[in-house]
């Protein structure tokens, strides 16, 4: 079984030219500029629903987006 170090997720749908067709919920990922990255350029499905970079180790949000708002942690 692989073990990521970041996971992409949101409640809702998530898409964008970066994830794979038909939407995702939930996309692990070893990099985390890359997770940051393809987290930034999807939306969801309603759009405006957050989406969120975690460590999954530390279970912390390093990254967190709506269709209001961008945060990278430390910057809040």
């Amino acid at each position: 079984m692989v073990t990521y170090k970041y996971q992409i997720e949101s409640l809702y749908p998530m898409v964008g030219p970066l994830l794979p067709e038909g939407g995702v919920i939930t996309l692990g990922l070893h990099d985390h500029a890359l997770a940051i990255v393809i987290a930034a350029k999807s939306v969801t499905v309603p759009y405006g629903k957050e989406i969120r970079v975690v460590h999954v180790n530390s279970g912390e949000v390093i990254f967190r987006k709506t269709a209001a708002t961008v945060t990278t942690a430390g910057e809040e």
